[in-house]
């Protein structure tokens, strides 16, 4: 067979006979791949399923050698970055559509940032619903469904219960299956869980805030019958919960098979930027949930009812369902395109071929049977595939540092609203918003600043593990700033006694001698701000007769307040409903520093990732992420929660009373909100650092001689920063 002549350039080969690596008597049924390089006056080959190849329009394919970031543009293409075409072994079709039905139309969609579009698409409606939206409304829900903080955390945590479950099952037959289709149905379930989350706001009766001119005013109608006031709301809980278990079922796939399939079709070195932008996309997720969530509860949840209470009222509940109505039918309109991918994306074998491994050599050798092209087809593969992660240290402190960055993430995602509206006495939909400003910039930038960096300076396994231990460091420095917290707004009752005096033993005591004469219900808490700056537990607990409105911002403004001191001249003062303004001079600093917390964390996500993938055999990569996410899962999501929930009921002053019985929170204390932060915050980082570097102590690279040299070497090669110039091979018969 004839030797290959350099006849386009000097990067560009042309073979005067295609070059046939097949194997001499292929098995019926099964073709060789064939390389056909044509000249550049002829036009590109379409790969056919027999092997051949015929002259045809451009294929998609070529896309898929394209960078989707490239950080030098005068960058050659290497020897094998033209001309080459691959055609399946098995003869499997690789057009885009749904069974026999594959428009020409569809085709020019078939590559591989096509696939990542609907990718990002998915992961982004993934974050907005499940760490956008639910993480907004978990205020409201509390209020309006009767529920404690660890209740709303079991919330939280039950889909990262559904993604334990169902992983190892879709990671292991799914990474050797058809990845697009797992993909699919999984956005399908997640839309449904989304509309099954808003359920509750149908199948319950119309929410009924007391206002406090009706009941609050003092002398005004107090009786409250326990039976209004009570109710069985909280087993809602259970309904949500399962939105949130078919949340964790259909997001399963997306952030294992989806991330294998993007690094499976795409030349190596472009696979971290390809991943950084489906991470980011996920992370804004979350940042455009908070926003536009937060939009959403200035809306009252009974739309088109009129209601003579605002936002700022602690009785207000917005409409918290319907972000979940959106999401769930926009999850339902992406699956389809999803489904019609095919296995693998046209051209995509080129990568396969090229790839050299970085994965962690064990001492007897046993991480040799996973280049076994049979292994992991069948269950009985399964324990051996287990057992080989396992045997890998560099995957499993990986996987232990990954747990201790998803603990603070999942609590602080879930309660980081609520943090903020304690700190700086903000409404649940203005601290949103201000979470929402927060997560957009360093959330979004540092995940996706993260893969940027791993592709410019072309980083190995090593390199990328320092990198991540450099940020955890950098975080770990910045958590500090929870030393800083903003003073609680003084509460007559609450923080202090009446005459302004703190109360001994920290015990609430909402009765003085200006409003005992008032018969104030404990059950009715519309918190109101005295002339002087004082809150008090509602219009009635601070002696108020008379109410108004006021104009200019339509706040009700209470009058003849015999508890309220006038500044000004001796007598009752007044209040304005809602709570008081803080002006804590530390807010600026204490954002700055939770800006450069979240930055570095996430900094830190897509660098870990890639570090996975590397230090794994090919064939274990979509298992090794299913293990991985088991983990991260079992040790930081479910937990994280649960124990930041349970953390922050710790630091409750003020309880629900319903006759009787404890309800949701209504005043924290924000000192202790922070030191409990600050205590989970050191104890997980400095884990995290510890597991970073045991990491990166324990890989060990391939051997160098084992590197075989490729286009690919300069990404793929051992943990340093060196280049690896491609080496033609020496001219002799194929």
């Amino acid at each position: 067979m004839a030797t290959p002549q350099n006849s386009t350039g000097e990067n560009s080969f042309c073979f005067a006979q295609t070059l046939n690596f097949s194997h001499p008597s292929p098995p019926p049924g099964e073709a060789g791949q064939t390389f056909d390089a044509p000249s550049r006056q002829e036009p590109c080959s379409t790969p056919l399923s027999n092997g051949t190849a015929s002259s045809g329009a451009p294929s998609p394919s070529d896309s898929c050698a394209e960078p989707l970031c490239s950080t030098n543009p005068g960058e050659e293409e290497t020897q094998f970055g033209k001309g080459i075409k691959y055609v399946s072994a098995e003869g499997e079709e690789l057009a885009c559509g749904w069974g026999g039905f594959t428009p020409r139309c569809l085709q020019p969609f078939n590559t591989s940032k096509g696939i990542l579009f609907f990718l990002c698409v998915a992961s982004f409606l993934q974050g907005m619903t499940v760490n956008g939206f639910i993480n907004t409304v978990i205020t409201s829900i509390e209020r309006r469904f009767d529920l404690r903080s660890y209740q709303s955390g079991l919330i939280a945590s039950s889909y990262d219960i559904a993604a334990c479950i169902c992983l190892t099952f879709v990671s292991y037959f799914g990474g050797n299956g058809h990845k697009p289709q797992w993909l699919g149905w999984g956005v399908l379930v997640m839309g449904l869980g989304s509309l099954l989350f808003a359920l509750p706001h149908f199948t319950t009766g119309r929410y009924e805030a007391h206002s406090a001119a009706e009941v609050g005013i003092c002398g005004g109608n107090q009786s409250l019958p326990c039976a209004q006031t009570a109710s069985s709301l909280s087993g809602y809980r259970f309904v949500f919960m399962l939105g949130q278990f078919l949340h964790g079922m259909g997001a399963t796939p997306l952030y294992t098979l989806g991330v294998t399939y993007l690094d499976e079709n795409v030349k190596t070195n472009y696979s971290p930027v390809y991943i950084a932008v489906f991470y980011t996309a996920a992370i804004l997720g979350p940042a455009a949930g908070y926003l536009v969530g937060g939009m959403f509860l200035n809306i009252y949840t009974e739309i088109g009812r009129e209601i003579d209470i605002t936002p700022e009222n602690t009785l207000w509940v917005g409409a918290w369902w319907i972000g979940f109505l959106g999401a769930g039918a926009a999850s339902l309109l992406i699956f389809i395109p999803i489904l019609g991918y095919p296995q693998r994306l046209p051209g995509s074998q080129r990568y396969i071929v090229m790839r050299v491994s970085e994965a962690h050599q064990l001492k007897d050798g046993s991480h040799k049977k996973a280049s076994d092209p049979d292994f992991g087809k069948t269950v009985k593969d399964l324990p051996r595939s287990v057992l080989l992660l396992l045997k890998n240290p560099t995957f499993i402190f990986l996987c232990l540092a990954g747990a201790t960055e998803a603990t603070l993430i999942a609590g602080m995602s879930t309660f980081g609203p609520k943090f903020l509206e304690s700190q700086f006495s903000l409404s649940a939909s203005e601290a949103a918003t201000f979470f929402g400003y927060l997560v957009v910039p360093a959330g979004g930038g540092g995940t996706f600043l993260g893969g940027f960096l791993v592709n410019k300076f072309k980083l190995r396994c090593s390199g990328i593990i320092k990198l991540c231990l450099l940020c955890t460091v950098s975080s770990l420095l910045a958590i500090f700033i929870f030393f800083v917290h903003c003073p609680n707004m003084p509460m007559a009752g609450v923080t202090q006694m009446y005459e302004g005096s703190a109360l001994p033993g920290g015990r609430l005591n909402l009765t003085a001698a200006c409003n005992t004469e008032c018969d104030c219900l404990q059950e009715t808490y519309s918190p109101v701000c005295g002339s002087d700056d004082i809150m008090y537990y509602s219009p009635c607990h601070a002696g108020c007769k008379k109410v108004s409105e006021n104009l200019r911002n339509g706040k009700k403004v209470y009058h003849e307040c015999t508890c309220v001191e006038k500044t000004v001249l001796p007598g009752p003062g007044d209040a304005e409903a809602g709570k008081c303004t803080s002006s804590c001079a530390k807010r600026p600093l204490l954002l700055f520093f939770m800006f450069v917390v979240i930055l570095f964390t996430f900094l830190s996500s897509i660098p870990a990732l890639t570090a996975t993938l590397r230090c794994v055999s090919d064939r274990q990569r979509s298992f090794a992420l299913g293990i991985q996410w088991i983990v991260v899962r079992t040790l930081g999501g479910i937990p994280g929660p649960i124990a930041f929930g349970s953390m922050i009921d710790k630091s409750c002053l003020l309880w629900q009373d319903q006759c009787g019985e404890q309800g949701s929170c209504y005043v924290y204390q924000n000192s202790a909100m922070s030191r409990y932060t600050l205590i989970a915050g050191l104890v997980y980082k400095v884990l995290g650092t510890t597991f970073f570097i045991v990491a990166c102590l324990l890989y060990k690279p391939p051997p160098p001689e084992l590197a075989p040299g490729s286009s690919d070497a300069s990404e793929n090669g051992n943990c340093d920063l060196q280049e690896h110039k491609p080496s033609l091979p020496a001219e002799e018969d194929i």
